[in-house]
């Protein structure tokens, strides 16, 4: 026969026991803020500190009169005997710790957050499951849903509850938008904790310059949205992106937003991040290897070598509305520095003109590093007067590593990784570079 859940309104309950056995059930009782009263011969300690009101007597028919619940928690089969014969003539319901099937309700595992509660039930096959499943539970749902209830039971009495903000307010707070940096492209490089999120979330919204790689590791059951942004070729706008997280952060859903490098390292996460957490949208940001710092590192180049470099920038050389950005040019001219340059290359010209008209030494060391980390990966090596040349045809993403540990390519790259090619060295230029010798 089957069982159905209810909630019992001031229910009127006796606890028959005074043992470690009853003392669980008046625990429960107590955090559930229910009125009952104990028979028992005798109460343990704990018992006796929570202050029930309680008779110490063997239980007679006349105690039960004024019950509508009995709990047996003795253990002794005298008194399960005694009050499965009086339910015969009062009316109660019974519940038998030691022998759950002579009873009429079973104790479910209850979950008690304020006003909402929650009740987990094998039917008596396992209250350890139970209580385990519940625990699992208690840990999904999120801090704010007690505050959300009271806020709702105020708007209930006052009648200004509206069904369609509350089931807003609520869904949000289910849904948790992560922003994951994915690295330069190798999902070697992948974070630990970025590929086990991974596994877990409903949608995932990703850029173009993701590698296919990197993808595959998606399951397949996940909604996969791309809004890829390319130079000249914006299929989403950064406001439409920012909308289309939000749109399925209220539908309470897990969401990975899916970035190239490190979302905080010359990209648009931080504006994402912001937006949403305004929103009321709560995000987690997982860090990922720039390619500021992975691609030096598959070119073979060291960017703070000792006695070639005694610190570094990361800048970007494009600024909004395409246009470039020359704040950082005076860095080429700071002894041992090493500069780095993200989304330089459509301005290698551009780069190389000014910074010979402010007096750097032209021929200062120069990489290109194309799709670091990837097997297409390619790296040119010039310097700062011939960079307009070598920029022709490279790849893109790529980035541009500027300074004397560019020098050190020549000792430390390598031509294989494992079983597949890692990348094509060329040297551009050659006659022109002049590079002394280590």
């Amino acid at each position: 026969m089957g069982t159905f859940p209810v909630l019992l309104t001031k229910p009127k309950l006796l606890l028959i026991g005074g043992g470690q056995i009853a003392l669980h059930k008046a625990q429960v009782l107590s955090r559930n803020k229910i009125n009952f009263s104990i028979i028992a011969s005798s109460l343990c300690h704990e018992l006796q500190t929570l202050n029930i009101p309680w008779k110490q007597k063997p239980v007679s028919a006349e105690d039960l009169t004024e019950a509508n619940i009995v709990v047996d928690a003795t253990g002794n089969p005298e008194v399960a005997k005694l009050l499965l014969q009086e339910k015969k003539r009062s009316y109660f319901l019974f519940n038998c710790v030691s022998q759950p099937e002579l009873g009429d309700v079973y104790f479910p595992a209850i979950l008690n957050l304020h006003d909402l509660k929650i009740s987990v039930s094998t039917d008596g096959a396992s209250p350890t499951i139970s209580r385990i499943v519940r625990d699992k539970i208690a840990a999904f749902i999120p801090k704010e849903i007690p505050s959300l209830l009271a806020e709702k039971r105020v708007e209930r009495k006052t009648g200004s509850l509206d069904i369609k903000t509350t089931q807003e307010q609520c869904l949000k707070l289910f849904s948790t938008v992560y922003l994951i940096g994915c690295g330069p492209g190798d999902a070697d490089l992948l974070t630990i904790k970025a590929y086990k999120t991974l596994q877990q979330m409903d949608v995932v919204f990703y850029d173009h310059l993701l590698t296919p790689e990197i993808l595959a590791l998606i399951p397949e059951t996940t909604k996969k949205i791309s809004v890829g942004k390319k130079k000249g070729c914006h299929l989403f706008r950064q406001e439409q992106i920012n909308e289309l997280l939000l749109e399925y952060a209220k539908r309470g859903l897990k969401i990975a937003r899916l970035k190239s490098g490190d979302p905080y390292i010359f990209g648009r996460g931080a504006e994402e991040a912001e937006y949403l957490i305004e929103k009321g949208i709560k995000v987690e940001t997982i860090s990922g290897i720039s390619s500021a710092l992975a691609g030096p590192a598959c070119a073979g180049i060291p960017p703070t070598a000792r006695n070639y470099a005694t610190n570094m920038s990361i800048v970007s050389a494009h600024l909004a509305g395409c246009k470039i950005n020359t704040d950082w040019l005076p860095l080429l001219k700071i002894p041992q520095h090493t500069t780095i340059v993200l989304m330089g290359l459509s301005f290698a010209a551009q780069i190389s003109k000014l910074s010979l008209d402010s007096g750097v030494n032209p021929q200062m060391p120069v990489a290109i590093i194309s799709n670091a980390s990837r097997a297409d990966q390619e790296v040119r090596i010039t310097d700062i007067q011939n960079l307009p040349t070598a920029a022709v045809g490279a790849q893109r993403p790529a980035i541009l590593v500027i300074g004397d540990v560019v020098r050190l390519h020549e000792i430390l790259s390598f031509t294989h990784r494992g079983d597949k090619g890692l990348f094509n060295s060329s040297r551009e230029a050659d006659n022109h570079l002049n590079l002394p010798a280590l």
